[in-house]
């Protein structure tokens, strides 16, 4: 049975994973603050844009004009795809997005049927998963976003924070299980003091992936990923 694959839009990923992401999945890119992962899940959605997938962005931290202002700097102009309609930045309180899980969907189901959307990003969840005390109501809450992600017919990209040098251990067990693929995103300090990125594929279903990680660069054109084996 054939595949059907999604491209990222990161240069260099998607040959690793045969082709990029599989499509209508739930992806999860986790990574310590400033290893790129808002530039990750943006240059996805723009990747869509630019083939006429609409594309939805619901964030809790970020603010409309910092983001259209930052992803600026790579040559994105969020602005001209929102007037396009293949562009919509959803602003949500984490409480917001536990009332969409018991509407089963609400506001957003109704965007995502109007904009036809193929491509969606929630960035992060790491807040969301917070309001839940216990585990229990944690895996329950992650079922029921997950479920929403399917629901909605759209390939996801679902971002969470993790501590530095801690990421694959901070994972939350009921994301790990659910995700369809998880990609980690590293910006260490190396013994000589400098700060290296680099990007590990830590799982991706019926995709044969890479054991190694590998270097990741952001440059004036967003992400890319480098051939180079980090060790």
């Amino acid at each position: 049975m054939k595949i059907n694959r999604v491209s990222s839009g990161i240069p260099g990923f998607d040959e690793l994973v045969s082709g990029g992401f599989k499509e209508n999945s739930v992806n999860l890119v986790a990574g310590e603050p400033g290893a790129g992962k808002t530039i990750f899940a943006i240059q996805f959605l723009i990747e869509g844009c630019k083939k006429g997938e609409a594309g939805i962005y619901i964030t809790f931290e970020e603010k409309k004009e910092k983001l259209y202002e930052d992803m600026s700097s790579f040559g994105w102009d969020l602005e001209v795809y929102e007037k396009k309609k293949l562009f919509r930045f959803l602003e949500y309180t984490p409480e917001q997005v536990k009332k969409l899980l018991v509407e089963g969907g609400g506001v957003v189901d109704s965007l995502v049927q109007q904009m036809k959307a193929r491509r969606i990003v929630i960035d992060s969840i790491t807040s969301f998963s917070l309001l839940y005390e216990d585990e229990l109501s944690k895996k329950e809450a992650a079922l029921s976003l997950f479920d929403l992600m399917n629901k909605f017919g759209c390939t996801a990209v679902l971002t969470s924070q993790a501590r530095t040098g801690f990421i694959q251990d901070h994972i939350d067990s009921s994301l790990e299980f659910e995700s369809d693929s998880i990609i980690l995103l590293y910006h260490t300090k190396s013994k000589k003091g400098e700060r290296q990125r680099a990007l590990e594929v830590l799982k991706m279903r019926g995709t044969k992936t890479p054991s190694k990680t590998y270097g990741l660069v952001i440059d004036k054109k967003g992400l890319s990923v480098t051939r180079e084996v980090i060790k």
